[in-house]
């Protein structure tokens, strides 16, 4: 008796059928990570924009504070975030204070490192760039700056020598103080050399809805005594958490080389610390 040849084994049908339903498996499961990964990146994405940013210290404006090498994560959250490519910004837990350290937006022309920077409102048409600064002058205020001191609507902000010395990155020996911005008590650097360094004297009412951003380096810090005010909406957020610190002066791209790793000083003692001001004494 022969075999039927209407025997689907016999006719070679199941392979074809089992090589079928093996590609759309193999298709599904290739959806299921492309789907699992977008879903990842669409998530990191929205915590950047409306939660939490990384941010790295490029320079010495803030010493001592901030170092060159540390990474932070700003709080978008605290003063509301932006809607990306809007200017529209959600609501916020509160309005930027006196002494917070904040990322913010200014705009670059093409004069070099130190030179070039305007308010990113008054010049949209150039690149921007971040910066980081500390709020010392809020809407309204009538303030004063004289030798990298702070006066505000009259009163002298509280500045305290602590006795020590800080020699940066240049050589250069700075005299270490203590301020009180209005009870955020703080480091700040001052350069002891007569006329070198800093920014001339300046005066003045700080403009509604407006910010006077200074470096804690305050002879060695381009800042609002130097190119104007910041606006709320181009603030980025408070800086809040110290994830990474180590001497390496560059981007992102410099985890990825060993030698960093071997030989760079990492500051451990100031990996996953706060960003914030001391507590004025009330004794």
């Amino acid at each position: 008796m022969s075999a039927s040849t209407d025997d689907p084994t016999l006719n070679g049908d199941s392979d074809g059928q089992g090589t079928e339903e093996e590609g759309q498996t193999r298709a599904a499961a290739i959806w299921e990570q492309a789907w699992t990964l977008g879903l990842a990146i669409l998530i990191a994405l929205g915590i950047r924009a409306f939660v939490v940013e990384p941010f790295r210290i490029p320079s010495g404006s803030m010493l001592p504070t901030l170092l060159i090498g540390d990474h932070l994560f700003v709080n978008k959250f605290v003063y509301g975030p932006r809607i990306p490519f809007t200017d529209i910004r959600l609501p916020g837990l509160r309005e930027p204070e006196r002494g917070d350290i904040v990322v913010f937006e200014v705009a670059r022309g093409p004069g070099g490192i130190d030179s070039g920077i305007f308010p990113a409102d008054e010049r949209p048409e150039l690149p921007q760039d971040d910066f980081v600064k500390r709020i010392v002058g809020l809407p309204g205020d009538e303030l004063s700056v004289v030798n990298g001191r702070v006066f505000v609507n009259g009163e002298e902000m509280s500045w305290a020598d602590s006795g020590e010395t800080f020699v940066d990155a240049h050589g250069r020996t700075l005299s270490w103080y203590r301020e009180s911005l209005n009870g955020c008590v703080h480091d700040v650097l001052d350069d002891p050399v007569p006329g070198v360094g800093g920014a001339p004297p300046r005066t003045l009412v700080v403009p509604e809805g407006r910010y006077f951003m200074m470096g804690d380096n305050r002879d060695w810090s381009n800042d609002s005594r130097v190119w104007g005010t910041v606006r709320l909406e181009e603030m980025k957020g408070p800086a809040f958490f110290l994830y990474w610190s180590w001497d390496v002066n560059g981007s992102a791209i410099q985890f990825l080389n060993p030698w960093n790793w071997l030989t760079a000083e990492k500051r451990w003692d100031r990996t996953f610390s706060r960003v914030r001001c001391d507590e004025a004494s009330t004794s």
